[in-house]
């Protein structure tokens, strides 16, 4: 079957990979002062942290919405036996909901919710390109990724609550406790849904350093076929640092550095990092 694999942006893949993989890439909206912009394309990370940084606002992001996704799926649709688009997790957007109700429009468009968000979803993408390129069935991909998607471990520290505070995430209270006591909580994804995790202490590079240790060292339930480091602008060096040490306690076949696109970015700000894996 000569099937394509498609994918929103949130997934965080580097464009290196994208065109490796062949996987096409649909955007998110960002928007900022109430004009929507397209993910990646029409704004990048570094427009939101200046933006914020000037005084503006924080950014938001919107879904794709039912139509563009037909627009979308239809050339898709009549160039291939089958169209499988990942998308980030139904509760984190409605993308999934309107990607589902455009694909009921096409006998050939299989929609897969991940349960995850950034290369959390991003590790689903590169499985099934994979089995695409290997001449799987479209029928066995969307079944081995609804059940790869209960294994994909996502987490992400973060520097400063300020982000989160903006976003109306977190009270001004807490993240102005969380500064002075330099606390740098770490963002999980549990069944689909964001949870705040172990709150680590000290200067961001050491929290960074405990965090990798913590999520790899000991584990015996962890795939070694890759690993994501996946980050906003963080310190020099800091990415290089974390590969030194995921290689202290496991051995991958790949380990992908990728940055963070808007959505992540807008939520969590700069000095956010996260290793990202699936289980066995």
């Amino acid at each position: 079957m000569k099937i394509k694999i498609t994918a929103d942006s949130t997934c965080d893949l580097s464009p290196e990979l994208t065109e490796k993989y062949g996987i096409d890439i649909l955007p998110l909206y960002i928007v900022k002062d109430g004009k929507s912009y397209k993910d990646m394309s029409e704004i990048v990370p570094q427009d939101i942290f200046d933006h914020v940084s000037a005084g503006g606002e924080i950014t938001s992001t919107a879904a794709i919405n039912t139509e563009d996704y037909i627009n979308y799926f239809k050339p898709l649709s009549e160039e291939y036996d089958a169209v499988i688009h990942i998308n980030i997790s139904a509760d984190f957007s409605s993308c999934y909901q309107n990607a589902c109700i455009a694909a009921n429009e096409f006998e050939n468009v299989y929609v897969i919710d991940s349960r995850n968000l950034s290369t959390g979803s991003g590790l689903l993408v590169l499985e099934a390109a994979e089995m695409a390129q290997n001449g799987e069935s479209a029928e066995k991909i969307v079944h081995v990724l609804t059940n790869l998607a209960l294994k994909v471990e996502a987490s992400f520290v973060i520097d400063k609550l300020d982000y989160l505070r903006k976003g109306g995430r977190c009270s001004a209270l807490a993240a102005l406790g969380a500064n002075l006591l330099s606390l740098r909580p770490c963002i999980e994804v549990v069944d689909g849904k964001m949870k705040v995790g172990k709150k680590y202490r000290g200067h961001f590079e050491k929290c960074i350093q405990q965090y990798v240790k913590e999520r790899l060292d000991g584990r015996f339930d962890i795939s070694q076929k890759r690993i994501f480091i996946t980050h906003t602008p963080c310190p020099d060096g800091l990415a290089d640092a974390v590969r030194a040490e995921i290689a202290k306690y496991m051995k991958f076949d790949e380990v992908l550095e990728t940055f963070a696109g808007c959505t992540v970015s807008s939520h969590c700000g700069p000095n956010t990092l996260g290793i990202l894996f699936i289980r066995k």
